[in-house]
């Protein structure tokens, strides 16, 4: 199955799930269209594609409109559905005017790291960042037995991050931990970007967790850039080999930033196995051969 059947079988659940129903049609279109499913948005008379029509009336979109006080519009994304953390996402809109991101927690697992990023949001709120600039937690409640999390939107600007702004941002995750070391949990290149203000925006904290090695983030960050141009064996090599030259800036002596290369892998693995899905194969094929050679140092 092709990922436009995937993402078209997936989007059908879930419009079933947030529009159950009854009340009365709203108008909504794929785009930008059927064959690249990526947004269902309400229709507009220019959208030249076929229409969905979902009811409003008990649906996810009236019940942010009482959540926010005001008529909200709901645009989903279409995402693919072969995902460990999938879960349905929603853009909340009053007029032209984005509102927020809404999370929503179908499964057991979905509502478990939705709690996780609420808390630590809430935790992040509480402290005296500088470098980093999280959402806000607008809304966490539950509507017909889902978890839904409303975060504000950030101003995302797809741009390069700088390595020292990358680095400080590192540090300063590290810190809200207090006297132990914290991680962002996926601070790939896709879940942030440089804000005009000279911060780094982040988002996507439902991996967020406090007392693992320092150094854990810096080693996500390269390990997923490397998957993208090597497969997971090689990858998983290179992250091992070249720890000593990615952690050396945060202080970090060789021996030191191998073990947490090491630790961060079966951790990685540890994470996979939760989520009962392998998105990079049997650890044996990938994890074993980078690590068994450094056994010793763990």
């Amino acid at each position: 199955m092709n990922d436009a059947a995937v993402r078209l079988g997936y989007l059908a659940e879930t419009v079933r799930l947030l529009f159950p129903g009854p009340g009365s049609p709203r108008a909504y279109t794929i785009l930008p269209h059927a064959a690249v499913p990526r947004r269902l948005a309400p229709r507009r008379w220019w959208h030249p594609w076929s229409e969905v029509v979902a009811p409003y009336e008990g649906s996810i979109a009236a019940y942010l409109g009482e959540v926010f006080g005001r008529p909200v519009e709901t645009v989903l994304h279409v995402r693919p559905a072969r995902r460990a953390n999938r879960k349905p996402i929603l853009e909340a809109r009053s007029g032209r005017r984005r509102l927020a991101f809404v999370k929503i927690g179908d499964t057991a697992r979905a509502q478990e790291l939705i709690a996780t990023e609420a808390a630590a949001l809430r935790r992040l709120a509480g402290l005296p960042l500088t470098t980093v600039t999280p959402p806000d937690v607008l809304h966490h409640g539950v509507w017909r037995g889902l978890a839904v999390l409303a975060l504000s939107p950030l101003p995302v600007r797809r741009r390069r991050v700088p390595r020292p702004l990358l680095l400080n941002a590192i540090k300063e995750i590290a810190g809200t931990g207090g006297r132990c070391a914290a991680w962002h949990g996926d601070l790939a290149p896709w879940n942030m970007c440089p804000a005009p203000d000279g911060r780094l925006l982040v988002w996507d904290w439902e991996r967020y967790e406090i007392g693992v090695p320092y150094g854990f983030d810096a080693v996500h960050h390269f390990f997923q850039r490397t998957l993208r141009r090597m497969d997971p064996p090689a990858a998983a090599h290179a992250c091992v080999a070249g720890a000593a030259r990615e952690l050396a800036p945060l202080g970090l002596p060789a021996d030191t930033a191998r073990r947490t290369s090491v630790r961060y892998l079966i951790a990685l693995a540890g994470r996979h196995a939760a989520d009962g899905r392998w998105p990079l194969g049997p650890p044996e094929t990938w994890l074993n051969p980078a690590i068994d050679q450094e056994e010793s140092l763990t």
